[in-house]
């Protein structure tokens, strides 16, 4: 596998306004949306700008994300052409909740991450907006 030229992380919580479906179900677009915060990222730190998503490929929901969980989404540059860059994301959840009668506030870190989704993609920084010509 390539050495990403650099890499972001991302952890949040998933609340209750991230719910779409019953059971506190998250639907697939608010993923989208933190892959597109990873991209964003990636991007600024690489050229200074925040470039533009031209597309996804290979995308995959693994798992369901419900209100509660705690995610860390990856972020990581894996090429650079003149204005394209290729991306890979992921989205782990590291912590869900474990509510009881007796606690309903209880919660478990997990001891092995649980890999929730997946895309690669490609952004385009055009050459104008480049600022870091440091490269």
């Amino acid at each position: 596998m390539t050495q990403p030229l650099l890499t972001v992380k991302l952890h949040l919580r998933i609340s209750e306004q991230d719910v779409h479906y019953a059971g506190g179900l998250v639907d697939g677009a608010r993923l989208m949306a933190l892959f597109g915060d990873a991209a964003t990222e990636l991007c600024i730190r690489y050229d200074g700008d925040e470039g533009l998503f031209r597309a996804y490929q290979n995308v995959e929901f693994l798992a369901p994300v419900h209100a509660g969980d705690f995610l860390e989404v990856t972020g990581e540059l894996l090429s650079a052409g003149r204005t394209s860059r290729q991306m890979r994301f992921q989205a782990h959840r590291i912590i869900q909740p474990a509510a009881t009668p007796e606690n309903d506030s209880a919660a478990d870190i997990l001891e092995t991450p649980h890999l929730v989704a997946r895309a690669e993609g490609t952004c385009v920084v055009p050459l104008e907006k480049q600022r870091r010509k440091d490269r």
